[in-house]
């Protein structure tokens, strides 16, 4: 950082850590031991689309790199989502999907284009919760949709659990301390 950028109040940005992932599998026990939040094996990648043959070539790198099948999804802002399946109790294998991903795509020279990753759990009332990755940030934050789906003006989120939630992980994972970076994913597969 510059001396003009500490004039300014301009700061560095946080680099993407994306080895911060291998924390999901531990977040997981404490979500299911303390809260009844079980994962359900899904979990997901978020980046702006671009054109071109490289990016066509990382996708089908992606397919053939993990092990289960990936899919791919664009949603109505034009983001493309792929989405891993595994086994409900290998949340291991789910995050290491995850990262291979994110990984490969920047390794790419994607980078800039990579949003979020998010991995999803349900409890036995069936509310849903995601712990979404925020690449930019290095943080976590969990998303919490209420039951009961609808069109865009009617979701709401359970902002009260996703607090619990925040002291609950605050051991296991770098939460997002801003909540006006806590965007919502209405919609996104693997929730």
């Amino acid at each position: 950082m510059g001396f003009l950028d500490a004039i300014l109040g301009r700061s560095k940005p946080v680099r993407p850590d994306l080895d911060r992932l291998f924390a999901l599998p531990s977040a997981a026990v404490t979500l299911q031991a303390a809260a009844g939040f079980r994962p359900t094996g899904l979990g997901s990648v978020c980046f702006a689309s671009a054109e071109g043959g490289a990016f066509r070539g990382i996708q089908e790198e992606v397919r053939g790199l993990l092990g289960s099948p990936a899919e791919f999804s664009q949603d109505e802002y034009g983001y493309t989502w792929m989405l891993a399946r595994h086994a409900a109790d290998d949340t291991a294998a789910l995050v290491n999907d995850l990262h291979a991903v994110n990984s490969s795509l920047e390794g790419a020279g994607f980078g800039p284009q990579l949003l979020c990753s998010l991995m999803g759990f349900r409890d036995d009332r069936e509310r849903s919760l995601a712990l979404v990755y925020l690449y930019k940030r290095g943080t976590f934050y969990p998303f919490a949709p209420q039951t009961g789906r609808g069109s865009a003006s009617t979701e709401k989120r359970d902002s009260a659990l996703e607090l619990e939630m925040r002291a609950l992980l605050a051991d296991d994972l770098q939460i997002e301390a801003d909540l006006s970076r806590w965007f919502p994913v209405w919609g996104a597969p693997g929730l």
